[in-house]
C-alpha cells in the first residue's frame, strides 16, 4: 500500500520537536497500545507529575496522543496513525526520491 503524504495539519517541525525529547519518547512507549493515567505514567517513569503533564501537553499539541476523560481521571494513548503520517511527511521532506511503502500485516 502506498501512503498518501499529504496529511493535512501535520507540521513537520512541531512533529520532530515533539519526538526529540527522551522523556516524551518514554511516555510514547508507555502509552503505545494502552490507555494510561497521568499517575500511572508518573509512577512508571519516576518523575514528577508537573514534568509528565508538561510533556503530555506537548504531545497533545502535536496530536501524538489521544486523550480520554473518565470521571476525574484523564487517560492517554499513543496516536499511532499520527505517528505514521508524521514519519511519512518527514521522509518525504528529507528523502523525496525514495518511494514510501507501508506493509500491512494480518
Amino acid at each position: 500500500m502506498i501512503v498518501d503524504m499529504k496529511s493535512p495539519g501535520i507540521d513537520p517541525v512541531q512533529f520532530a520537536k515533539a519526538l526529540a525529547d527522551e522523556t516524551r519518547q518514554e511516555i510514547m512507549r508507555l502509552c503505545c497500545c494502552r490507555w494510561l493515567s497521568v499517575g500511572e505514567i508518573v509512577a512508571a517513569l519516576d518523575v514528577s507529575q508537573p514534568t509528565v503533564s508538561h510533556h503530555l501537553a506537548i504531545l497533545k499539541a502535536a496530536d501524538l496522543v489521544k486523550v480520554r476523560r473518565q470521571g476525574r481521571q484523564v487517560y492517554y494513548t499513543l496516536n499511532q496513525a499520527r505517528i505514521a503520517s508524521g514519519c511519512c511527511i518527514l521522509a518525504e521532506d528529507f528523502a523525496p526520491d525514495h518511494e514510501l511503502v507501508v506493509s500491512k500485516t494480518s
